[in-house]
């Protein structure tokens, strides 16, 4: 033990000699090195000892958008890409009917990356209580209802849910190199082809909002990222008993 000592010693005061890099320069460093380790050592529980007793019981609801995602801008070229795959995948069912204009009402408000459970469950008008059986899993994201579908090439960020009675909802969060006009008609003709009557809201936010028979609701808000993807947060509610 006293031979390392003096080398940590040794340690520290060369690095406390060399000229300091501004954290925002480090920050990128690490998220383009491993996004992982960056979201885990940057989470508020690292620091933030009024938080240590949080749990993942909610995962579904929320984290930054990107935060486990290599922070890559989509091109031009990656968007027209995206744009014509999902053209060719709604096609595949039949004729594309063009977007509709924007109702002149306004929709609900926006849906986000940190939209909380309450906020989520609202949007399709299910109950609070349904929070406390929402838990995350991917593989929701596999085995999606028609009118909940998403795009093929979409980056599911998130995936999670509830099947208790009454409480059969689905909440995905996924980025696409699509234009938002595009993603927003993908899935107002999936709602309308599964039954649901959508309505394409622009105001307070880019959003499509279904209703179906027996309470069905679907909710789908778009935003642009900061890194020129498509950010979409999708809650969808099944048809009640």
């Amino acid at each position: 033990m006293r031979r390392v000592v003096p080398l940590l010693l040794l340690l520290s005061l060369v690095a406390a000699c060399e000229p300091s890099k501004p954290k925002a320069t480090e920050d990128s460093a690490l998220i383009a090195q491993d996004p992982v380790i960056a979201r885990a050592l940057h989470d508020p529980l690292m620091s933030d000892p009024d938080l240590a007793s949080r749990n993942e019981a909610n995962a579904a609801i929320g984290f930054v958008d990107s935060s486990a995602l290599p922070v890559f801008a989509a091109s031009s070229e990656e968007a027209q890409a995206a744009r014509e795959a999902l053209r060719i995948e709604l096609l595949e069912s039949g004729t594309l009917p063009d977007l509709p204009p924007a109702s002149a009402r306004a929709g609900t408000a926006p849906l986000g990356p940190m939209s909380g459970p309450a906020e989520l469950l609202a949007a399709v008008e299910a109950p609070a209580a349904c929070a406390k059986g929402l838990k995350e899993d991917f593989a929701i994201a596999a085995n999606l209802p028609a009118a909940a579908a998403i795009p093929r090439p979409a980056m599911v960020v998130q995936a999670g849910g509830a099947d208790a009675e009454g409480c059969r909802i689905r909440i995905i969060r996924y980025q696409t190199a699509a234009p938002i006009a595009d993603v927003l008609q993908y899935h107002f003709v999936r709602a309308s082809r599964a039954g649901l009557s959508p309505e394409r809201f622009a105001a307070p936010a880019d959003s499509i909002m279904a209703k179906g028979k027996q309470g069905e609701r679907l909710a789908v808000h778009v935003r642009r990222t900061p890194h020129r993807m498509t950010g979409v947060t999708l809650v969808y509610r099944a048809p009640q008993p």
